[in-house]
């Protein structure tokens, strides 16, 4: 089946949202459509669409704008957080591995152990690429230093380089010594952080690309630490996995060994607030959620 649906002026789509019954006024909707997709506005819009694509009564573009106005903030918020807990692991994890290896250890797969070889060689050819792409002063200083006698930066140095994913690849290599370092500073086991830095990095990509965040189901899940060592995360709030309160808790807990002193909390709490009438329930807030230690409990 092909797909022979033509483009539409701004003016257009703002008469069909009209004629499916959206309240607005037009050259108000027509100046957002032409600075927000009309297709990135219409997951806002889906929740109040009918089995016809009407919309259902008294949908006003109004309580779709501020669903957009706060899920983009809240973007802005959760990636805060997403920085200071990348910014942690990062410094966790160079200053493990540089103690343990050495300054280029990490250009030999016996660093990396828990890679196998294929994997190992494609993350060192990454890295190598992202180095050789860097315009950084530093970079430049170091090659025209010491070029002669290295290809490659000093770990603490290219650390400031690489990716994410390519951090969290080299985390994955680590040993398990590295690892149980890295696991007992968050206070959580290994296969937990390493499972919450996987969703974390997703959900970075989702706020990166500027993506729908408030109301997804979420495809990669993370794990919970064992109900009977961590029954915080169980009692009497049981913390779901598959939605973006999950995260939120997540982020809580990386933070208040990140940065206790931040206002992270203050700013979500304020956030929600603002909004009251965005359903904490596809948030997958539980109505008790504040009765949860990870929150209850000062950073």
């Amino acid at each position: 089946m092909r797909y022979d649906k033509p483009p539409l002026s701004f003016e257009a789509q703002a008469d069909l949202l009209l004629k499916r019954g959206l309240i607005a006024d037009k050259s108000t909707l027509i100046a957002r459509l032409q600075n927000v997709n009309y297709y990135r506005l219409s997951g806002y819009l889906y929740p109040y669409r009918q089995a016809d694509n009407t919309f259902k009564p008294n949908t006003t573009f109004e309580k779709v704008w501020r669903h957009y106005t706060f899920d983009r903030r809240l973007r802005l918020i959760v990636m805060d957080a997403i920085e200071r807990v990348e910014v942690s692991v990062r410094t966790q994890l160079i200053y493990a591995f540089a103690h343990t290896t050495g300054a280029f250890g990490y250009t030999r797969a016996s660093s990396l152990s828990c890679l196998s070889d294929v994997d190992y060689s494609r993350w060192i050819e990454a890295v190598k690429k992202e180095l050789d792409h860097s315009r950084e002063t530093f970079v430049a200083h170091f090659k025209k230093k010491y070029g002669d006698s290295h290809d490659f930066l000093p770990l603490w140095m290219a650390g400031e380089i690489i990716s994410f994913g390519c951090t969290l690849t080299m985390y994955r290599g680590a040993s398990a010594e590295i690892k149980k370092r890295l696991s007992q500073f968050y206070g959580i086991p290994d296969l937990v952080l390493t499972s919450w830095l996987q969703t974390i990095n997703v959900i970075r990509n989702i706020c990166a690309h500027h993506s729908r965040l408030w109301n997804r189901e979420l495809g990669v899940k993370p794990l919970l630490p064992n109900r009977h060592k961590y029954p915080q995360w169980y009692a009497p709030v049981a913390i779901p996995q598959n939605r973006i309160f999950g995260i939120l808790t997540i982020l809580r807990h990386f933070l208040s060994v990140v940065a206790p002193q931040s206002k992270w909390e203050s700013r979500l709490l304020s956030l929600l607030a603002e909004y009251p009438e965005i359903s904490r329930w596809s948030m997958g807030f539980p109505d008790n959620w504040e009765a949860s230690p990870i929150w209850s409990e000062p950073a």
